[in-house]
């Protein structure tokens, strides 16, 4: 997966599969079949039609950094960049409000660049891809797509490789991140 995405910086991913409702990380060198479903086994002698839903791989950050930095590789930090976007829409970290503010000014300035009057205006990004629910829901919509223009403003000339890192740096002191 790693060598079909270019990255260098390959030890701080890894693979995993969904059992108990948590993720499991995959070692590299057990076989495959010690993470399958155990009914795989007994339907593999029914045919490739009677198998249940697919095994689901995913390819996942395995190991945190405190400091985006240390991710030399400009395609490892995208990757590890977009994995905490992710984790950050789920934090619950209820006493850190203003923190989701920050990220997606951040986010923003990584993913669209600089704010630009004539193209960001009104509802130019969805707010819940750079907030987690009970954000959006608390301050609504209206108020998040009022307020984030002028921190995104403030990011100007920062480039994505440097919001990357600011973004990193921050979503790491959330402390379910």
């Amino acid at each position: 997966v790693c060598d079909l995405l270019r990255l260098k910086d390959s030890h701080l991913f890894g693979l995993s599969v969904i059992q108990n409702n948590e993720h499991v990380y995959m070692e590299l060198s057990q076989k495959l079949y010690k993470y399958c479903p155990k009914e795989w086994k007994r339907e593999a002698s029914k045919g490739i039609d009677q198998f249940g839903p697919p095994m689901i791989i995913h390819f996942r950050v395995q190991y945190y950094v405190e400091n985006g930095k240390l991710i030399s590789d400009r395609i490892a930090r995208y990757y590890y960049y977009w994995h905490l976007r992710k984790q950050v829409l789920h934090s619950q970290c209820v006493l850190r409000e203003e923190a989701f503010f920050l990220l997606a000014a951040f986010a923003l300035q990584a993913d669209l660049g600089n704010f630009k009057r004539k193209l960001h205006h009104g509802d130019y990004f969805e707010p819940e891809a750079y907030f987690p629910a009970w954000v959006v829901s608390k301050r609504g919509k209206d108020y998040i797509l009022k307020h984030i223009p002028n921190m995104h403003k403030d990011q100007f000339a920062l480039t994505a490789s440097e919001a990357y890192l600011k973004y990193i740096k921050e979503a790491v002191r959330l402390d379910d991140v």
